[in-house]
């Protein structure tokens, strides 16, 4: 099982960043590990990935008309 690095975030936050504490505590660790550079995220969805989508997932026109 791997745990979070409170410690090491902590100190990434507040020492590298110079975080106080309140504005540390305010963040979310996804927030927080892009603010340090790590885990930037997916990359935007291209076109033919959403035309999956929404065949996997059309919309309902009797919701949407209401």
């Amino acid at each position: 099982m791997n745990r979070f690095d409170w410690a090491g975030m902590m100190r990434a936050g507040m020492t590298g960043l110079r975080l106080t504490p309140d504005r540390f505590w305010a963040l979310t660790p996804a927030e927080l590990m892009l603010m340090l550079g790590q885990g930037a995220g997916a990359p935007p969805m291209a076109r033919a990935r959403l035309e999956e989508m929404l065949a996997a997932f059309p919309d309902d026109a009797e919701r949407t008309e209401r």
